[in-house]
């Protein structure tokens, strides 16, 4: 993917990145440095201190300018990226709302087949009174509690993971700060 987005930089931009992230290093640092030193070194080959002076001026004022500009094209170009950021981030709250709400179905659902088994254990609970349906109401009762017990740990499964969604979903509210970072249109 980034041989596809340097394919699609112009040279400009290409330049601005590059002269911006050489700037802040080491060697950045030691060619000034030995820039301004043989400037002041013209001095010995008897050129005037103020010849020297307006060059020097001169080229640090034009750095300045260049520098200023590419530095606005990086920033320029990191607030695109942050809006592409903030709509990634908008899209996943509307996925987790999305999800909670399916969260709720599903819930509700279970609540229902938990009083669907609880009519059946019930239904057989009457019939146990009866000696040929005794043997078979005792494994179906207890193959219905096994049931129960089962919806019954799903139901406070799903209870954990609505309460883990809404932690999620307030951490993601709370972190609306890309909102702030949006520039100011004019």
């Amino acid at each position: 993917m980034k041989k596809e987005q340097k394919s699609k930089q112009s040279f400009l931009e290409r330049l601005s990145l590059a002269a911006t992230a050489w700037m802040g290093t080491p060697q950045s640092l030691v060619v000034h440095t030995v820039l301004f030193t043989a400037i002041f070194l013209l001095y010995l080959f008897n050129v005037s201190f103020d010849q020297i002076l307006l060059v020097l001026t001169t080229a640090v004022s034009l750095e300045a300018i260049y520098l200023s500009l590419f530095i606005q094209m990086t920033v320029n170009r990191t607030t695109k990226s942050l809006e592409n950021v903030q709509e990634d981030v908008e899209d996943i709250q509307e996925d987790v709302e999305d999800i909670q709400e399916d969260f709720e179905d599903i819930q509700e659902d279970v609540e229902g087949l938990e009083e669907n088994v609880e009519e059946i254990s019930n239904e057989f609970d009457k019939f146990s009174d009866k000696s040929d349906l005794q043997l078979n109401n005792r494994s179906n009762t207890s193959s219905l509690k096994t049931v129960e017990s089962q919806l019954s740990q799903i139901a406070k499964e799903l209870t954990a993971l609505r309460s883990d969604l809404n932690l999620i979903k307030n951490d993601k509210s709370k972190s609306s700060w890309l909102g702030k970072l949006k520039p100011n249109k004019k």
